[in-house]
């Protein structure tokens, strides 16, 4: 979504029409998860993809009929399915594709300035039946809707979406509505997550760099004047001189975000530490040798934390992928905090028994 709105919008500011297509279900292996969307204009404009491209010449030339109609339909793409072989869906599962004529209304723009402030929000639209269909709602966590589908489904929904929005993801929910059943696809959109990174290191320039790629809003924090400049950290969303205890402190950490220490000296790692062990982040993270990391705990334990705070502090830090230039090690960090994010292990693909991408216990945004 964050990466297709603000076309989608100039487009619409400009006076386009504009068809969007969004990946609302998948059964089987699939290239791109659910919540993928792609948008095209009448003039030939296009971004974004539902199928890594595989359908997408197919969801174009329906979206102009889609546009011609004024109608919003529910495409499935299937190996098994008559367009599959036109199409090239090869990966044998199937996909369900919305595709709406887009209109930025009242849902469309509060999710939209939501997205923009940061604030979570769950953009939810109709698939059936066919009289609701494309009609939206849109839930932030404060309460706040705009918009609607049906004043008896909307209550349930509104709750529904709520519950999604700390941790994000999508699903499809289906409530009673006299002899047709609603169906709603709700997207709940969290604010990206937040990256802390103490240390204006080495391997600090290739672990920005990285993680605003993985979608991360950066801050990188150190009060050392020389390390810390825009030449060396371009892509930092924050670049703060300061000490991180006055920068963590008014940072309002919550688990949505992540600490990480890399600086190697005690007098920055035993305030972000505690800081951030006083807090509900997701992940702490301290770079250093386990001699090192015990000088740590000594102070922390001197501020009151006991072993199971401790423990929250993953140090070594990364996974064992064999890391050694700084672009390596900065992987194995991002690795592993993509695996506390999604609840995984981060065990070979290979080794896993079942379905490779079955949903985890605790799936994350």
């Amino acid at each position: 979504m964050r990466d297709v709105l603000p076309e989608i919008l100039r487009w619409h500011r400009s006076g386009e029409q504009i068809a969007l297509a969004t990946l609302v279900d998948t059964h089987g292996a699939s290239p791109r998860p659910a919540g993928a969307r792609l948008a095209c204009t009448r003039s030939g404009r296009l971004i974004g993809s539902v199928s890594g491209g595989c359908v997408e010449n197919d969801v174009v030339h329906r979206a102009m009929q889609v546009l011609d109609e004024n109608r919003s339909v529910v495409q499935r793409y299937g190996i098994d399915d008559e367009v599959s072989v036109a199409v090239g869906l090869s990966c044998g599962g199937e996909i369900d594709v919305l595709i709406e004529p887009f209109d930025a209304d009242v849902a469309w723009q509060s999710a939209s300035q939501a997205i923009g402030d940061r604030t979570p929000v769950a953009l939810c639209v109709a698939l059936a039946p066919d009289d609701l269909r494309g009609r939206h709602i849109a839930v932030h966590d404060d309460g706040r809707v705009a918009g609607g589908i049906d004043p008896l489904v909307d209550p349930r929904l509104i709750d529904a979406a709520r519950e999604m929005l700390l941790d994000g993801g999508q699903r499809i929910v289906e409530f009673p509505l006299a002899n047709d059943p609603v169906r709603v696809f709700i997207d709940a959109i969290p604010p990206e997550p937040r990256l802390f990174i103490v240390g204006a290191t080495h391997t600090a320039t290739s672990l920005c760099r990285l993680a605003v790629q993985l979608g991360f809003h950066v801050s990188v924090i150190d009060p050392r004047t020389p390390f810390a400049t825009r030449e060396r950290f371009p892509d930092a969303h924050a670049l703060l001189l300061e000490w991180p205890d006055v920068v963590l402190d008014a940072a309002g950490l919550d688990a949505r975000c992540h600490v990480l220490t890399l600086s190697h000296d005690l007098k920055f790692d035993v305030p972000t530490l505690a800081r951030a062990l006083r807090s509900d982040v997701r992940y702490i993270g301290a770079l250093g040798s386990r001699k090192t990391h015990e000088r740590r705990l000594v102070r922390l334990r001197e501020q009151g934390f006991g072993e199971s705070d401790l423990a929250r502090i993953h140090t070594p830090i990364g996974l064992d992928i064999g890391a050694r230039t700084p672009e390596e090690i900065a992987l194995a960090i991002l690795a592993e905090i993509v695996a506390v994010r999604r609840g995984r292990d981060g065990q070979p693909l290979s080794a896993k028994a079942g379905r490779i991408h079955a949903e985890p216990v605790a799936a994350h945004d």
